[in-house]
């Protein structure tokens, strides 16, 4: 069986990408299609596969600024000829479900979110950009929301990572949706030997805005608690402009590092409103506790108290 992956794009090892990983390990003669692909940042799972990439990859400057191309985007899903597969499995965070597949094969969506920037957080994305940014962006986002909801109804079977993602599915493309958490690898992580010292609070996520490491940092200003901020990201020059002294940025750590951050821990702090949030799973599961905003996928996974 012929099994076409669809991914929006494949420019690091996110979250998004470990699931990935998943599905391909079920189908292991699965071929790969992106928007852009930088190999040299992916996993060898990942890379065993053939990556097609969309025609988005030939636009000046798209593996490094693909998002500035996300107006051609579904135009390029579209295009792509998927003739010769029995299966179509589309991941999306980023445009991906807008294939065309050949009548009678059967297409399911992996759905990580419905995309952020054109949905519930629109007004904060358009908020950060200048006059003439918010403009055209405005316009752009009311497009792609009318093409988002024609292309949702194209999929035959849509699976969310979390019940906080269905209901957004729900509201946004009127389609119902299985729930499926995404798989996390509990095996790399175990709890501290009795006795460990717990001394450093930790954030671990990629340094985005809604991620939200600027409020956890100002929440440690001027409390005499270590608080260790694990990953990077577009937001890490301006974080690190006005860091309190009790708070460091260490960037990406090795995944054996990461394991010892969370077992020296006193808590994880998460405050994002999450779609599911596989780091507070990592952190139970190597038995330190977490501090979770009480809102979005981690609701799922945290038990209150």
């Amino acid at each position: 069986m012929r099994v076409a992956v669809v991914h929006y794009w494949l420019v690091g090892m996110r979250g998004g990408e470990r699931v990935l990983e998943e599905i391909l390990a079920m189908f292991p003669q699965a071929e790969i299609f992106t928007h852009v692909a930088a190999p040299s940042a992916l996993s060898a799972r990942v890379n065993a596969h053939p990556i097609h990439e969309t025609r988005v990859a030939r636009l000046p400057g798209a593996r490094r600024h693909y998002q500035k191309y996300l107006g051609f985007m579904p135009r390029a899903l579209e295009e792509l000829d998927l003739s010769g597969f029995d299966l179509v499995i589309s991941s999306e965070s980023g445009p991906a479900k807008g294939v065309i597949v050949p009548p009678g094969v059967p297409h399911i969506a992996y759905v990580h979110s419905p995309m952020r920037y054109i949905w519930d957080h629109y007004p904060a994305y358009r908020a950060r950009l200048g006059p003439v940014g918010r403009v055209v962006f405005s316009r752009l986002a009311h497009r792609l929301r009318q093409w988002d909801v024609t292309s949702a109804a194209r999929v035959d079977r849509i699976v969310a990572n979390s019940a906080f993602v269905a209901e957004r599915v729900r509201r946004f493309w009127r389609r119902e949706a299985d729930v499926v958490h995404p798989p996390v690898d509990l095996g790399r992580f175990r709890p501290a030997p009795d006795g460990t010292p717990r001394r450093h609070f930790l954030f671990v996520s990629e340094l985005v805005p809604y991620k939200r490491a600027d409020l956890v940092i100002e929440a440690f200003r001027g409390l005499d608690l270590p608080l260790l901020v694990v990953g990077d990201g577009p937001e890490r020059a301006r974080l690190q402009r006005d860091l309190p002294d009790n708070v460091r940025l260490l960037g990406r750590v090795p995944a054996a590092e990461l394991a010892s951050l969370y077992q020296g821990a006193r808590a994880l702090v998460f405050p994002a409103e999450e779609d599911f949030g596989i780091t507070p799973v990592e952190a139970m599961a190597s038995g330190t506790p977490v501090i979770a905003y009480g809102r979005g996928g981690a609701t799922e996974s945290v038990v209150d108290g």
